[in-house]
C-alpha cells in the first residue's frame, strides 16, 4: 500500500492483508511450514535463488508482517529476527568489517553495549561511545573509517533525545551509515527514513505485538541496503516462527489505538509524579518542560508509555519498600505490553562517554492500558511507604 496516501490508522489495517490471493480471509493464515515442493525441473529453477525456496526464507505469513511494517516506517525491505538484539546484532554485523569504526551513543540498550565491548572488539571492530546529546558536533569524532553511527532517541533508561537529521546529515557526509533503534518511537509515531536514518531496528516484543508473549525483532532498510543485509541475514540462518509472525500481525493491528491509551495513561501519571517533592525530575520527552521535549515535538508524532523519574537521594531501603509492595506496577524487564511495569536502575554502571549526573535512585516505569487513578494510587502508596522509612532514618 505504499503507493497509496493513507494515514497510518489506516495502513495498520489494511497493509498486508491480501485476500485475493489467501482465499479472501480477513487474517492472513499461519503457514506453517519447512519444505516447499515444486511440480517441475523447470518451476524449481525458476524461483532458485529467491526468497520463496524453503520455509526458513519465509512464508505468506511472516511476509505479511514484513510488508505492513514497510508501509508503516517507509522502508524498502524487513526482515524478522528471533529477537530485538538478535535484529541489532544482524544489522551491526551486516555493515561493519575488521578494522571498521563504529560510533555507538553512550545511552544505547546495555546488551547491545556488551555486544560492541566483546564481539565486535574480538573481530577488530572499534567503538566510541559518545554523549548523546552531540548533535551536529559528532563530526570531531568521525574517522575516515568511520562505518556506521548508531542512535537511539530516545536513548535507553534516561530518554535523551538525539538530533537524529542534524547526525544523519554529518554521518552521511562522511560516508557512514545512521542506524536507529527506534523501539520506543514505533513505526507509526517517528520517520525514521525521512530523518535521515539508513537501517531501522525495532524490538517487536514491545509495542509491535503489544500483548508480552512474542519475542522478536525487525530489520528495516533502504533499497540500497537490503541485499546487502538480507543475505547476511539469510547467511546467519536466522527467522521466526509463522505462529509468531500471525501474533506479531495480529497486535500490530491495534498498535495506534494501545499506544494513544499508553500515551494518555503515562502523560497523567508523568504529571502527578512531577509533583511529588521526592521526584526531582520526570524524564519522558512528551512532558512539557521535560528534556529533549523541542526535538519531541519538532520529529516525532506521538509518544508511548515508557519514562523515568529521578528520584531524590535517599537510604535503599526506601526505595526498596516503594517497589517491594507495589500491586499494580510489576517489576520485570521488558515493557510495551498491555500492563503496567517498575524497574530500579543505575545508568552510571555502563556511562564512558560523559559519567550519569543523577544523584538519587532512577526508576523506569512503563504506564500500561489500566486506568490511570488507579496507577497512581498505587504509586501514592509506594511513595508513602517510602516516606515512612525516610522518616524513621532520620528520625
Amino acid at each position: 500500500m505504499q503507493n497509496l496516501k493513507v494515514r497510518p490508522e489506516t495502513l495498520l489495517t489494511h497493509s498486508g492483508r491480501e485476500e485475493r490471493k489467501i482465499g479472501g480471509t480477513v487474517n492472513t493464515p499461519v503457514y506453517r511450514a519447512s519444505t516447499l515442493l515444486f511440480p517441475t525441473i523447470d518451476a524449481l529453477h525458476a524461483v532458485h535463488g529467491t526468497l520463496h525456496t524453503y520455509g526458513r526464507h519465509g512464508n505468506p505469513t511472516t511476509r505479511a508482517l514484513e510488508s505492513a511494517l514497510c508501509d508503516l516506517e517507509g522502508a524498502y525491505g524487513a526482515m524478522l529476527t528471533p529477537s530485538g538484539l538478535s535484529a541489532l546484532t544482524c544489522a551491526l554485523l551486516a555493515t561493519l568489517k575488521p578494522g571498521d569504526h563504529l560510533l555507538m551513543t553512550d545511552s544505547v540498550y546495555d546488551p547491545t553495549r556488551t555486544f560492541c565491548d566483546e564481539t565486535l572488539k574480538r573481530m577488530g571492530i572499534e567503538t566510541t561511545y559518545y554523549d548523546p546529546l552531540i548533535g551536529a558536533d559528532i563530526r570531531a569524532l568521525m574517522r575516515p573509517n568511520t562505518r556506521v553511527v548508531f542512535v537511539e532517541s530516545p536513548g535507553s533508561l534516561t530518554f535523551e533525545m538525539q538530533d537524529i537529521p542534524a547526525i544523519s546529515q554529518v554521518a552521511h557526509e562522511h560516508g557512514a551509515l545512521v542506524m536507529l533503534d527506534n523501539t520506543w518511537g514505533t513505526p507509526i509515531h517517528f520517520a525514521s527514513f525521512k530523518h535521515g536514518v539508513d537501517v531501522s531496528i525495532h524490538a517487536a516484543t514491545k509495542y509491535i505485538v503489544g500483548h508480552s508473549d512474542v519475542l522478536m525483532g525487525v530489520i528495516l532498510t533502504t533499497e540500497a541496503l537490503y541485499p546487502r543485509i538480507r543475505g547476511f541475514y539469510r547467511q546467519l540462518g536466522l527467522t521466526v516462527s509463522a505462529d509468531d509472525a500471525y501474533l506479531a500481525l495480529r497486535g500490530l493491528r491495534t498498535l495506534s489505538a494501545r499506544l494513544e491509551r499508553h500515551q494518555h495513561n503515562a502523560r497523567q501519571v508523568a504529571e502527578w509524579l512531577a509533583a511529588q517533592p521526592e521526584v526531582e525530575k520526570v524524564l519522558y520527552p512528551a512532558l512539557s518542560g521535560a528534556p529533549g521535549h523541542a526535538i519531541w515535538r519538532r520529529d516525532f508524532t506521538g509518544a508511548c508509555g515508557l519514562f523515568a523519574i529521578q528520584l531524590e537521594p535517599m537510604p535503599p531501603q526506601a526505595i526498596a519498600a516503594m517497589l517491594d509492595g507495589m500491586k499494580l506496577f510489576g517489576m520485570g524487564f521488558s515493557w510495551g505490553g498491555f500492563e503496567s511495569l517498575i524497574l530500579l536502575t543505575d545508568p552510571s554502571k555502563s556511562r564512558t562517554a560523559k559519567p550519569w549526573q543523577g544523584k538519587g535512585p532512577l526508576v523506569r516505569l512503563h504506564i500500561g492500558l489500566e486506568h490511570p487513578e488507579d496507577l497512581i494510587a498505587d504509586l501514592d502508596a509506594g511513595l508513602n511507604r517510602l516516606r515512612s522509612v525516610i522518616d524513621a532514618t532520620y528520625s
